[in-house]
């Protein structure tokens, strides 16, 4: 799109600039856009690029910042709910692993909040952490984080119970595995055909507006 506004638009502008005749809106609306196309194409891209530099910077070295953009992506519609699962299905197997392997609880606590990659979970993984090392059971923190779903607090809680935490913990790992692939599934379904309505309107709509004026000389010249 960006080509064709720079290259081939403005061939077509000097075109109907020597018809003399009144241009259909639509192909007087997409020549303005072609005409700031160049300037606008030499804002964005600089600005975009700093954009994402500054946004990298303060996601690596402000916790805070980090903290409420890792809340925003568990929220977002279709995508946050598979980052959750994704998180839970990480944090669940890496700790059934670890406790199957005979790491001591706090240790393994600790390396699977640094693993997490998101601070919400990271936070609500830490809170666990030091209930248990007041001797408490971790169900209790997770589930005052509101990060994770009932179905997994109640097999952490079972397996906390039943001695059998790493087992529990798996089987969690596995559930949420399949529900993550699911969920790619589905949204890539959705993706493509939207992506290519979307294009197709885009493109549509610039040959309809590049050929009104040419239907329009047309219909003149055969009167």
């Amino acid at each position: 799109v960006i080509f064709l506004m720079l290259f081939v638009i403005p061939t077509f502008k000097e075109i109907f600039s020597s018809f003399g005749a009144e241009l259909p809106f639509p192909t007087q609306v997409l020549l303005t856009i072609s005409e700031y196309t160049p300037l606008g194409v030499a804002i964005l891209i600089p600005s975009g690029i700093a954009g994402a530099i500054a946004f990298k910077k303060l996601y690596a070295t402000v916790p805070k910042f980090r903290f409420k953009v890792d809340g925003i992506k568990l929220k977002m519609p279709m995508f946050g709910l598979m980052l959750r699962k994704v998180a839970i299905a990480k944090f669940t197997r890496t700790l059934g692993t670890l406790i199957k392997s005979g790491v001591p609880i706090m240790q393994a606590l600790d390396t699977v909040a640094k693993t997490a990659g998101n601070a919400v979970i990271e936070k609500a993984i830490n809170d666990a952490r030091e209930e248990v090392k007041k001797g408490e059971n971790m169900v209790a923190p997770l589930k005052r984080s509101e990060q994770f779903p009932p179905m997994v607090i109640q097999m952490i809680a079972v397996g906390e119970q039943t001695g059998n935490l790493d087992t529990m913990l798996m089987k969690i790992a596995e559930f949420y595995d399949s529900e993550v692939d699911t969920a790619v599934k589905g949204l890539t379904s959705m993706i493509e055909p939207l992506v290519m309505a979307f294009m197709g309107v885009v493109i549509g709509g610039i040959v309809i507006a590049m050929f009104l004026p040419m239907f329009e000389m047309s219909q003149l010249a055969s009167q």
